[in-house]
């Protein structure tokens, strides 16, 4: 390692994690299809100018968001240095060296010069990545950093939000082939000892290639196979992520421990696309992975196997120069008995007969949906409208809804209920469906509830983990 400090922990460790990435670049590539993105490679060697991107968007700072209703905020940095210093020594730390020591396959060396690692005097953090030499695959430099504390985390009973405002690098895949952002956390115990993947990394923004898109991912379990599918972890697979080269996005990921089962639920601009249920994984797994403090780590990464993995880079069309630029960083928590309750009465539909338009085939029936497991799901055929019906075995007062859809979730969809499963009144409408876990709030009366989807979100037919009503 450069720099004449020892190596830090979660070094050594993300050299374990980040040789996932062979495997993990497989199984996304495999899983596009789910979240409609198809799969081309990055084009090689294109004949593109070699000068260095635009410098960082002088965009004004926007401040740090005061916290969502019922949380507060436990820290930030909203990167307000001066121009060309580096990183804050009380919040933060340089991990340095060269990439090989990840084991992840980047060629570039981590410095902590400011050429790399950098506050630019208008409110921003920026992690640049600079070539020189004229041999593509070596020359590179960038930056990675890591907080000083590893105490973000949500007490049991409690739910903690990690959010950062970040423009992913400026470029296209014509030129910016190889270059990896992440935004990620490793768990507190790696650094007294617990083994990765045991002690739990959550990546809350990945991007490779300039793809414009996002990957976020639950590394827990042991460091082959297991409950967590290591070295794969439980993924969401490519996401689209249109706009995000160009301005500032924010990528959070929510730690609740006020539900059962636990979620770690996955955030890109406000809308939750990905959820991970501690039920998905044995208990122990959970805990040791997900039940304790994180620290939070910056990096811009060259090359490594999940780039290769997607048409590979940096070549010689990359460009030097392309930077990753944080606004600002929150960590929100909110305490334990602080969540709403679900309205009085409990989940009504839970075990009780359900019927849908279709299913996908004899693997997900619309029972799936009321049964309480996260871990099965209902699945319509591929074509609109469908729905998906309760009957709650006499009539009820209706107050709200909650939807945990799979990855192929209704944009357009209404929520309806009838007194007969055959006249229907609507007490929900949307056309802007988000997926992830909704809950929604309306008023009605009936004895059967259904989602009635008008238009899905992928070329695949809708899929709910859970349909739970709740009532008096």
């Amino acid at each position: 390692m450069s720099s004449g400090h020892a190596p830090t922990p979660p070094t050594g460790h993300r050299r374990l994690r980040t040789k996932a990435r062979l495997t993990l670049a497989a199984f996304t590539v495999g899983a596009l299809s789910l979240a409609g993105l198809a799969v081309t490679a990055a084009p090689g060697g294109a004949a593109t100018p070699a000068a260095a991107p635009a410098a960082a968007a002088a965009a004004a700072p926007a401040a740090v968001p005061a916290a969502p209703a019922g949380f507060t905020t436990t820290w930030s940095d909203d990167f307000s240095g001066g121009a060309n210093t580096g990183v804050n020594g009380a919040n933060w730390k340089y991990d340095t060296g060269p990439g090989s020591s990840f084991g992840t396959g980047e060629i570039e060396t981590m410095t902590n010069s400011t050429s790399n690692v950098y506050q630019d005097g208008n409110g921003h953090l920026v992690l640049k990545a600079l070539h020189s030499g004229s041999d593509a695959r070596s020359g590179w430099t960038s930056g990675r950093i890591e907080t000083q504390a590893a105490t973000f985390g949500a007490p049991a009973g409690g739910v903690v939000m990690m959010q950062s405002s970040i423009q992913q690098p400026n470029l296209t895949t014509a030129n910016g082939a190889g270059y990896w952002p992440a935004f990620w956390m490793l768990g507190s115990t790696l650094r007294s000892g617990v083994g990765w993947p045991t002690s739990g990394e959550i990546d809350i923004l990945e991007d490779i290639n300039s793809r414009s898109s996002v990957f976020g991912t639950l590394h827990c379990g042991t460091g082959s196979g297991g409950p967590c599918h290591e070295t794969t972890g439980i993924g969401s697979g490519e996401r689209a992520c249109s706009g995000c080269q160009t301005g500032y996005h924010t990528y959070a990921v929510q730690i609740d421990r006020s539900v059962s089962p636990e979620q770690i639920r996955w955030y890109l601009d406000g809308a939750n696309y990905f959820t991970v249920n501690a039920t998905q994984v044995d208990a122990t797994t959970w805990a040791n992975a997900v039940d304790h403090p994180f620290f939070i780590i910056y990096d811009l990464a060259m090359g490594g196997g999940f780039p290769d993995a997607f048409g590979g880079g940096p070549n010689s069309a990359t460009v030097s120069g392309g930077q990753m630029n944080i606004d600002y960083v929150a960590v929100y928590n909110k305490g334990p008995g602080s969540t709403t309750p679900p309205p009085a009465g409990g989940n009504l539909s839970q075990g009780k007969p359900a019927t849908a338009s279709s299913t996908e085939n004899g693997s997900f029936p619309a029972a799936n949906a009321v049964d309480g497991n996260t871990g099965t799901r209902w699945s319509s055929a591929f074509s609109d409208p469908q729905w998906i019906q309760v009957d709650l075995g006499a009539s009820h007062t209706i107050s709200q809804v909650k939807l945990d859809w799979e990855a192929a979730y209704g944009k357009a969809f209404q929520i309806q209920t009838s007194a007969n499963g055959t006249n229907w009144t609507t007490v929900y409408t949307t056309t802007t469906g988000t997926g992830g876990n909704q809950t929604l709030n309306v008023s009605g009366t009936g004895r059967y509830v259904r989602v009635y989807g008008t238009q899905r979100s992928t070329p695949y037919g809708y899929s709910l983990y859970e349909f739970q009503v709740f009532g008096s």
